[in-house]
């Protein structure tokens, strides 16, 4: 059974010293995603989600809702928590960092898939 996932933005950041260096002028945190949003994931990215940031973190999201992280997520050597990952998204200049947690809610399609 495929399990819904609860996606949590735990904080959005802005590495100062880089923007400075590297960054548009006037260049902020991430403008579309802010620290408590929630979104839940199963066969597909939680409408108003960032396509980026889903790109980023799918694979853990895919992978705790087939039961991945039942125990502890890769070998227990990363996060101490069963069911549970710690991600972030893959802007370099503003990182957005996220919880994602297994639920028991079985996933269900939908959509109608196309053929």
């Amino acid at each position: 059974m495929m399990r819904k996932v609860k996606i949590t933005v735990l904080k959005t950041t802005l590495d100062e010293e880089l923007v400075q260096e590297y960054g548009a002028e006037g260049l902020s945190a991430c403008p579309m995603l802010k620290a408590g949003q929630v979104f839940y994931a199963d066969y597909a990215k939680p409408e108003g989600f960032c396509d980026e940031a889903w790109k980023a973190i799918y694979q853990y999201v895919f992978a705790l809702a087939h039961g991945a992280g039942e125990d502890v997520f890769y070998f227990g050597d990363w996060i101490r928590k069963p069911g549970v990952a710690i991600c972030s998204c893959n802007d370099g200049l503003r990182p957005v960092i996220f919880k994602l947690e297994a639920t028991n809610e079985a996933a269900q399609i939908n959509y109608t898939p196309v053929r």
